[in-house]
Order: C-alpha cells, then structure tokens, then sequence
C-alpha cells in the first residue's frame, strides 16, 4: 500500500519515488517541524505579539495576522481547524495510508500542514494528490464520502478550503497508477527545475543547466 508522501511524490517525479523508496522513509527535520507546530498555535500567535515575533514565520507579523485573520472570518469550521478532535492521526485506506495532521468532524475532512510556501491560488498539484489520498482514506475509514481538505501553510499565514474536484481526483488516479508501476528507475528528465532542490539529484544522474547555457 502507498504512503500518502509516495502519491506526492509519484506527482512531482516519479524518479524521486524510485530513489526515495530505496532510501528508506525521511526523518522530519527540526524547522519543518517548528513549522507544523505554528499550525496548532493559531489563537495564541493572534493574541500574543511577543509569541507571533520569535515564532518561525516568513512573512511578517502584519501580513501574518491579516492573512490569519480574514481566514477566521471566512471558514464556518475555524474553531474545529484551530482545535481539532484528532491530531497526527493515522488513516489507512483501500490505497493509500498515511497521517493527516488534523481531522475534524464539521465538516469531516482532513487538513495537512505543509513547510513550504503556497502558490498564489489554490495548492500545488503534488500536494493536492496528497489531499485526495488523505481524504479517500478518512471516507474508507468512515465509511462516508469527503469532498473537501484543507491545505494549512503556517509559516505564510495560508489556510486552504481544497475542493476534491475532478480533476484532482483524476490527478490522484494517475499518481496512484504511476507509484504502481514503478519497479525500476524511471526515465531521467534532463533540464528540469525540479532537479535542483532534489536531495537525489547526484544519485539520480540528472544533468541540470542553467537557463544561460540553455541559451
């Protein structure tokens, strides 16, 4: 069964999948854990200004709390998100398992808190795949259909409502197809963007050029 970071990952690169398998599974490194944390501290970083100025945010305490701020006033389930009745839990479902860091029941959805920063709009695809597989998991585990999650960036201020369209549905199938296959390193991509902050790029082979010697 696939790991809910495999079908991410099968979205971003399938040769990453191939070598992080071989890897074994990542630790958490110490900042993105600080950085999860901040997603169980929303109240607190509102209310306190000694708190939100030593906590390890990317924007500033400004743009934190305003973001913060008209989230609060716009999402029906933020006392749920900010408290959740479930916290790191475990999901197993028909395909994938894996631990979404909140689960709440009013609306029930899973909602996972991601270190990096978020596009201007909606989530990035790797990580909609791995909203999707959180969600069907929670629905197999329930036994009742999920059609939202919610995608927390702490760091930026940034909570996320994800509908589960079709399209990110389909995105997951094809994901899950891709983690399947894969039994053997797959084709190499050559100047691709992605290579660059990838933790196996010497191992990979992938030979990355700047955007001056493409020219």
């Amino acid at each position: 069964m696939h790991t809910f970071r495999d079908v991410e990952t099968a979205a971003y690169c399938p040769r990453k999948l191939y070598y992080r398998r071989r890897s074994g599974p990542p630790d958490v490194p110490d900042e993105v854990a600080a950085c999860r944390s901040l997603a169980f501290e929303y109240e607190r970083l509102l209310d306190s200004d000694a708190d939100l100025l030593a906590a390890p945010i990317e924007v500033s305490p400004t743009q934190f709390r305003s973001r913060l701020g008209a989230t609060k006033a716009r999402l029906d389930c933020w006392d749920a998100l900010v408290d959740p009745p479930e916290r790191e839990t475990t999901l197993e479902g028909r395909e994938c398992r894996g631990v979404a860091h909140k689960v709440i029941e009013d609306p029930l959805a899973p909602s996972l808190v991601f270190a990096g920063q978020p596009p201007e709009q909606g989530v990035w695809e790797p990580q909609s795949v791995r909203l999707v597989a959180a969600a069907k998991a929670l629905a197999w585990t329930r036994e009742t259909p999920i059609e939202r999650a919610f995608a927390e960036y702490p760091a930026y201020g940034v909570v996320r409502d994800v509908p589960l369209t079709t399209r990110r549905k389909a995105a997951y199938r094809k994901a899950v197809r891709t983690a399947d296959a894969i039994d053997g390193p797959p084709a190499r991509v050559d100047s691709d963007a992605k290579c660059s902050p990838c933790e196996f790029r010497e191992q990979c082979g992938v030979r990355t050029r700047s955007l001056r010697s493409l020219l």
